[in-house]
């Protein structure tokens, strides 16, 4: 089942003349445009000797291998040129789904992907708000990075001072089921002592907060105040193999006329609140590794941790997750 979603291959701008090497579930594919531009993903492996048509070169609509010249069009049909009739479909690599949208290449390993399009970023390109994205390897599965987007209280010392600072204040949490996932919202919660809320939000006035999870690798953070501010981080990621993550968030918002002003520091200042989270699974997976137990505790302030494994191992063997109970509050101190 979780390989009927698509997921991020690269973004748009990477993939050019050349062909790239992407993994994506273990599994080594290639993308490729062909000579009107539009992109295409086949297996990164030529059907003749094994060598990775990565290393190939763009021969029009198709791909040639380095090795003996043979060129897969975007289906993986090969044309081989030392057989006079020039193709065979016995020798036929797979293809895979693939799409260009808000930037990105997307691509889906299965021929019925669950949707017919990639899921759009909100907001993206829209007139009044403003976007720019981030791309990160992390050392880490996906399921811990998605845990890892949507937890309020590694935020107080992981970020310190950046993003939020302790209060020692108690803060309702209401925790609900959606029909794709989760979502968290946060009541009352202080801003104080944040170089980030102080920076991009309004003194006073209310401030609603929203973590979402999205099956099966997606996350969307909306932070949203008076004065039509609205701020929007959305993480889709994209799992290499059982140890390792590309993540690509892209940050959106609106911010009445000022929107490329705010970008000059909120881009950089993102891009630092983020690498300490790349640096800080590093180093948890790094220390996992040395020990035989590496199991989690699960506390009630994990709060859509739950959501995101009963999600995940539900679609993993291939079934819908059962319906969600009612909506709960946690207290929260943050």
């Amino acid at each position: 089942m979780l390989s009927r979603y698509w997921y991020v291959a690269c973004p748009s701008g990477r993939l050019r003349r050349r062909p790239r090497a992407v993994q994506l579930l273990s599994r080594h594919i290639v993308v490729f445009r062909t000579a009107d531009g539009t992109p295409a993903a086949l297996e990164d492996r030529c059907a003749h000797r094994g060598m990775p048509l990565a290393a190939g070169t763009i021969r029009g609509d198709c791909l040639q291998c380095p090795y003996h010249g043979w060129r897969y069009d975007k289906a993986g049909i090969a044309t081989i040129p030392a057989v006079p009739n020039g193709t065979s479909s016995d020798c036929s690599i797979p293809a895979f789904q693939c799409r260009e949208q808000d930037g990105y290449i997307w691509v889906c390993l299965d021929d019925a992907p669950l949707s017919a399009a990639p899921p759009k970023f909100p907001h993206c390109g829209e007139p009044g708000w403003t976007t720019f994205s981030l791309n990160n390897r992390f050392a880490a599965p996906v399921e811990s990075c998605l845990e890892n987007f949507l937890d309020c209280p590694h935020a107080t010392f992981v970020h310190r001072s950046w993003f939020r600072s302790p209060t020692n204040r108690q803060v309702r949490c209401n925790v609900r089921g959606l029909d794709d996932g989760a979502v968290a919202e946060y009541f009352d919660e202080p801003r104080k002592q944040s170089l980030v809320w102080s920076l991009l939000s309004p003194a006073r006035g209310p401030m609603q907060h929203t973590d979402r999870y999205i099956a099966p690798a997606t996350t969307r953070v909306d932070y949203i105040f008076s004065a039509n501010r609205h701020y929007i981080i959305t993480s889709a990621c994209t799992p290499v193999n059982d140890e390792q993550t590309d993540v690509y968030t892209v940050i959106t918002f609106r911010y009445k006329v000022w929107g490329w002003l705010i970008r000059l520091f909120f881009e950089p200042l993102s891009r630092r609140i983020i690498a300490q989270d790349v640096a800080t699974l590093k180093l948890q997976h790094q220390n996992l590794a040395k020990h035989t137990d590496s199991s989690f505790r699960i506390i009630e302030q994990d709060v859509l941790l739950p959501h995101i494994r009963r999600w995940r191992r539900s679609l993993a063997a291939g079934k819908q997750p059962s319906s969600e109970a009612e909506p709960y509050d946690v207290q929260i101190v943050i």
